[in-house]
C-alpha cells in the first residue's frame, strides 16, 4: 500500500487505484479483486460519494461508481494515482489494467 500513509486507509487506497485503473467498478467486483470483506469497501466508496469524489450509476440492478468528472481536484488526484499505480507490482498492476467483461449475448433481450 503505497499511498496508505496519505489517505489513511488501505481499503480507500484500494478503492480509489481499483477506479483509476478501470474507470469505474461496483462495491462486490472491488472487493472480490482485492479478497476483502465487502462492507469495508462499501463504506469507502459511501465516504467518497458523500465527498464528491465519485458518482454512482444504477444499470439495472447493479450501482456502478466512478469518478465524479466535476470533482474540481480530479485531474490531481488522478495523476497521483496513476503515479502510484506505476509502483505496485506487476502483478497486480497487470491484472487491474486487463479488464474482462463478457458482451451481452445477441439475442438476450434487454
Amino acid at each position: 500500500m503505497i499511498l496508505k500513509p496519505i489517505l489513511g486507509s488501505k481499503n480507500l487506497e484500494r478503492v480509489l487505484i481499483f477506479l483509476a485503473a478501470r474507470n469505474e467498478g461496483y462495491a462486490r467486483e472491488i472487493a472480490r479483486f482485492y479478497d476483502t470483506d465487502l462492507m469495508p469497501v462499501q463504506n469507502q466508496l459511501e465516504k467518497l460519494e458523500d465527498g464528491g469524489v465519485i458518482v454512482r450509476k444504477k444499470i439495472g440492478k447493479t450501482i456502478l461508481f466512478q469518478f465524479n468528472p466535476r470533482y474540481p481536484f480530479l485531474q490531481e488526484l488522478t495523476t497521483l494515482l496513476e503515479k502510484a499505480l506505476e509502483y505496485y507490482p506487476e502483478e497486480i498492476r497487470d491484472r487491474l489494467l486487463y479488464n474482462l467483461r463478457r458482451p451481452r449475448q445477441q439475442e438476450k433481450p434487454l
